[in-house]
């Protein structure tokens, strides 16, 4: 596994689920195209999965 995780906002949450919107908001994304570095953990990978369909994700 990498050290980081490049993850990037490239959908809307207008519309998501709301448990959605509060997972991109607790990685740190609040607005399109936005970039954020996190751990490549357990819990960053469980929020990523969870999202997976808002998010592209590079590891790093």
């Amino acid at each position: 596994m990498a050290e980081k995780l490049k993850i990037t906002l490239v959908k809307s949450t207008i519309g998501a689920v709301p448990k959605h919107k509060k997972t991109v908001e607790a990685l740190g994304l609040n607005k399109l195209h936005k970039t954020v570095e996190m751990p490549d953990n357990a819990a960053v990978r469980g929020m990523i999965q969870q999202v997976r369909h808002l998010v592209k994700v590079e590891e790093v």
